[in-house]
C-alpha cells in the first residue's frame, strides 16, 4: 500500500507527494483581484489567492498541466514556476506552445516519469471536453491524468481536468480502475454563453462516482474565480442528497493542509 500526501493549494492546484515524487497540478499562484480574459469575450475575476505561496513549495519533479491557455489553470505566477520543474506534461498543442521541455499527450497516450531511486510513475492522458459539443475550436484542448505506479492498492490516481460529463469521461470507467479521483467541479458558466456549461456540476460528480466507483473522490477547482456557479455549500447540499455509498466516497480536503490518503 502506498500513502499519498495531497495538499489542495486552491482552484485546480494540488501538490501530490507520492513517496519521493513531488507533482503539482495546474499551477495558479497569482493574488486575487485581477480579471483575466478567456475566449470569445468571456472573462473571470480571481477572488481567492493560493493557500500556499509558490516560494514555500518543495522542489517540483513534474507539473501536470491540463491546459495552459486559461489563466484559472495557469496564471502568471504559475507560468513563472514552470522553468523550475523537472518535467511538464500537458496537451499536444500546449507542449508546442510551451517549448521543448514540455511533453504533449493526446488522450490515452502515456508518459513515464523515471528517476534513479524513485518508483516509476506512468502518466496517462484522459479525455476532456471543456464545454458543449463542438466547442473545442473555442475552448481548446484539455486533458486529465491517470497516474499508475507499483504498489497501488485501490487503483489509478485520476485527475479529471476541466471537462463536462460526456462520452470521453465514460471511457474512464471502461479503461481504468480508479482508486482516488480529483474532480474538477464548479459548473462554470459565462453570461455571454447563457446556460452552456464548461465544467462538471455536483450532479455530474455523483454520476461519475456511480460509473467509475472510485475508492475516494475529492472535489477541487470549484471556487476562487467568479465564473464558478456552484459553491462548496451548493455542492455539499447535492452530495448530501445522494445515497450513502456515494456520500462515503467523497472527501473534502482542508485548504492548504496536507492530507494523507491510501492509494
Amino acid at each position: 500500500m502506498t500513502e499519498v500526501r495531497i495538499t489542495h493549494i486552491g482552484g485546480p492546484t494540488v501538490l501530490i507527494e507520492i513517496g519521493p515524487w513531488c507533482l503539482l497540478t495546474d499551477p495558479t499562484f497569482d493574488p486575487p483581484g485581477r480579471r483575466y480574459a478567456f475566449a470569445l469575450g468571456t472573462s473571470s475575476r480571481k477572488v481567492r489567492g493560493p493557500t500556499v505561496p509558490a516560494r514555500d513549495l518543495p522542489p517540483i519533479d513534474a507539473v501536470l498541466l491540463s491546459h495552459e491557455h486559461h489563466a484559472d489553470n495557469l496564471d502568471d505566477a504559475g507560468r513563472a514556476l514552470l522553468p523550475s520543474a523537472s518535467a511538464i506534461v500537458t496537451t499536444v498543442p500546449g507542449a508546442r506552445r510551451l517549448g521543448a521541455r514540455a511533453v504533449g499527450l493526446a488522450p490515452w497516450e502515456t508518459h513515464r516519469l523515471e528517476r534513479p531511486g524513485y518508483p516509476t510513475i506512468e502518466v496517462t492522458a484522459t479525455p476532456c471536453r471543456h464545454g458543449p459539443p463542438a466547442s473545442r475550436w473555442l475552448v481548446g484542448h484539455v486533458i486529465g491524468f491517470a497516474l499508475r505506479w507499483a504498489g497501488q492498492r485501490h487503483g489509478e490516481f485520476w485527475i479529471s481536468g476541466d471537462t463536462v460529463f460526456y462520452r470521453g469521461v465514460r471511457e474512464v470507467a471502461d479503461r481504468l480502475h480508479v482508486g482516488t479521483a480529483l474532480l474538477h467541479l464548479g459548473g462554470v458558466r459565462f453570461p455571454l454563453t447563457g446556460p452552456l456549461r464548461y465544467t462538471m456540476t455536483a450532479s455530474d460528480a455523483i454520476r461519475i462516482c456511480r460509473l467509475v466507483r472510485p475508492h475516494l473522490a475529492i472535489p477541487i477547482h470549484y471556487d476562487g474565480w467568479s465564473h464558478f456557479q456552484e459553491s462548496q455549500s451548493a455542492i455539499e447540499r447535492t452530495f448530501a442528497a445522494a445515497d450513502l455509498v456515494i456520500r462515503d466516497r467523497i472527501r473534502w480536503l482542508p485548504a492548504g493542509t496536507p492530507a494523507t490518503v491510501s492509494a
